[in-house]
């Protein structure tokens, strides 16, 4: 079996990271990491009781420690052992991935659009020569 082409697996490790991000408990850690100062389950976990979008599910240390691994998994965070504790930070070439990935597809969008603008400018020019044609006559 072949190893899979450069963009399908950029699509499958985006794919990859979008899930982790997809749930609002680890995008919210993902956010709170991003200041790039490590933390303990239990910092995060306190960090987590007061957004308002998690905390009426009271999440537990476990649920942030399931919610890391998940974010782990896709390469977004890493642990790293501090005396009895594993403190997380944010793994910058994970969001480097994300990055590239949404700028491919801002890039075709953009073309997309451009496409778009034009075949409208065309149609309007169209429908004025239609329109001052059908007045000379």
């Amino acid at each position: 079996m072949s190893e899979p082409s450069r963009p399908a697996a950029a699509r499958s490790t985006a794919a990859m990271i979008f899930a982790a991000l997809g749930h609002p408990a680890r995008l919210a850690l993902f956010e709170g990491l991003a200041d790039g100062r490590p933390r303990s389950i239990k910092e995060l976990t306190w960090d987590l009781a007061s957004d308002p979008l998690i905390a009426p599910d009271g999440l537990t240390r476990q649920g942030v420690t399931r919610h890391l691994a998940a974010l782990e998994g896709a390469g977004l965070v890493e642990a790293r052992r501090a005396g009895r504790e594993r403190r997380f930070a944010l793994r910058r070439q994970g969001a480097a991935e994300a990055q590239v990935f949404l700028r491919r597809v801002e890039t075709q969008w953009d073309a997309a659009l451009q496409r778009l603008a034009a075949q409208l400018d065309a149609d309007v020019e169209s429908v004025a020569e239609a329109g001052a044609e059908a007045e000379e006559e």
